[in-house]
């Protein structure tokens, strides 16, 4: 054979070494070339195809450096939610399953100098959760498109029982307006027979009385009926032994009574109409975000301890996707991206300015007035727009949030 043939064994271990990993500060990203060792790579660095391309990178190198980093972070993305979709695990176990390709984009052609670098910016960036323990640093997959599946899935079923719940709504006022109109129609037709129970007193007290008087002798019957307001009932026979009569004392208890009764029929009804109205308002305006710019929050992270911005707070500036909330740090004037599971709301002292956040007035600013500790609920004053000095007595703490000043 010959001193180069195929098969002879140092073109097999020359081919063995060539399919395996190379060490890493001996790759040309620019020219995709992998060197086994420092001689094979400071000769590729002198031939003319990598000068061309290296002059082609002098030309941008921003843009080149920063189109390998997006290649980087996407494909590196790609394997941890393929590979590791809801499981912790080791950032160096996952950044050896990447490094397997050897076709991948390597890291010193990146803007991340180190993994440790990487991994904080994964963290700061919100694709995944990173954890700095003895051990080493530990990455947990954000799964967004499940996440955003699911908000989208439970958005068309609310949107779908808000049709049903205006339908039955819309029934069950309809039913509140007949009950009240049937109610007031009953208070009036009490009132007018009152009238004319009083009109029927005075004929009867005429004609019948005369006819009464000659017919019979009875001085205390007279008496009686005398003071009597007939009901609308059949009239009284005065010649019976015991007449069942009404004086006027107890026809006006009657007819207080039923007016006191037409009066809270139509005070429960309407009543039950502003009930129904609060509960609409209150399903349309309760959202699952509740971030709005010009608000003060907590940030609640502990991956964030490190840096020291745990418990601080901060000014909302921006808020991105509805979930995702741009905040300047109070103290440092740092600008961080943080979801709203790892904020809280700020309660201020009592006469500060609030921002009802979510729920039924959501939007509305307010002044608080007390809070209430056992119940974790604030007495607030509705302050301009369109429920000005409407006073709310029961709003949680996490509806509630304090305005900047």
């Amino acid at each position: 054979m010959g001193k180069s043939d195929f098969l002879t064994p140092k073109a097999i271990a020359n081919r063995i070494k060539a399919k395996g990993l190379q060490k890493l500060r001996w790759y040309c990203q620019m020219c995709q070339k992998q060197c086994r060792d420092e001689n094979g790579f400071k000769c590729h660095c002198m031939s003319e195809s990598h000068q061309r391309q290296m002059a082609i990178f002098g030309q941008a190198p921003d843009r080149i450096v920063e189109g390998f980093s997006d290649e980087f972070l996407e494909e590196f993305l790609t394997l941890l939610r393929r590979a590791h979709r809801s499981s912790r695990v080791a950032a160096t176990v996952i950044y050896n399953e990447f490094n397997a390709d050897r076709n991948h984009v390597h890291m010193n052609s990146t803007r991340w100098q180190t993994l440790t670098e990487f991994v904080k910016f994964l963290g700061k960036a919100g694709h995944a959760k990173v954890e700095d323990t003895p051990k080493g640093w530990f990455i947990t997959y954000i799964d967004r498109d499940s996440e955003q599946a699911i908000k989208a899935r439970l958005k068309r079923k609310r949107v779908k029982s808000d049709l049903a719940d205006d339908e039955r709504q819309e029934l069950m006022i309809a039913r509140q307006i007949e009950r009240a109109q049937r109610a007031q129609a009953d208070g009036d037709d009490a009132a007018s027979a009152d009238d004319d129970d009083l009109g029927s007193e005075d004929d009867y007290s005429g004609s019948d009385y005369d006819q009464q008087e000659e017919t019979a002798n009875k001085p205390k019957e007279k008496i009686a009926i005398a003071l009597q307001r007939a009901a609308p009932a059949p009239k009284v026979n005065p010649f019976d032994d015991k007449p069942n009569m009404k004086f006027g004392f107890e026809e006006e208890e009657e007819m207080a009574n039923k007016k006191g009764k037409a009066t809270d029929a139509r005070r429960s009804a309407i009543e039950d109409l502003m009930k129904e109205e609060e509960k609409a308002k209150e399903r349309s305006n309760r959202k699952d975000y509740w971030l709005c710019p010009g608000i003060v929050v907590k940030v609640m992270s502990k991956t964030l301890a490190d840096k020291g911005y745990y418990k601080q707070k901060g000014l909302v500036k921006r808020v991105i996707d509805k979930y995702v909330g741009e905040i300047e740090m109070l103290d440092s004037k740092h600008v961080l991206r943080v979801d709203q599971d790892e904020l809280e709301t700020v309660i201020p002292q009592i006469g500060g300015l609030v921002r009802i956040v979510n729920g039924a007035y959501r939007g509305s600013n307010a002044r608080l007035l007390s809070v209430d500790t056992e119940r974790f609920s604030a007495k607030l004053q509705v302050e301009k727009g369109l429920y000005d000095g409407k006073v709310l007595r029961a709003i949680e703490y996490e509806d509630i949030c304090k305005i900047a000043q």
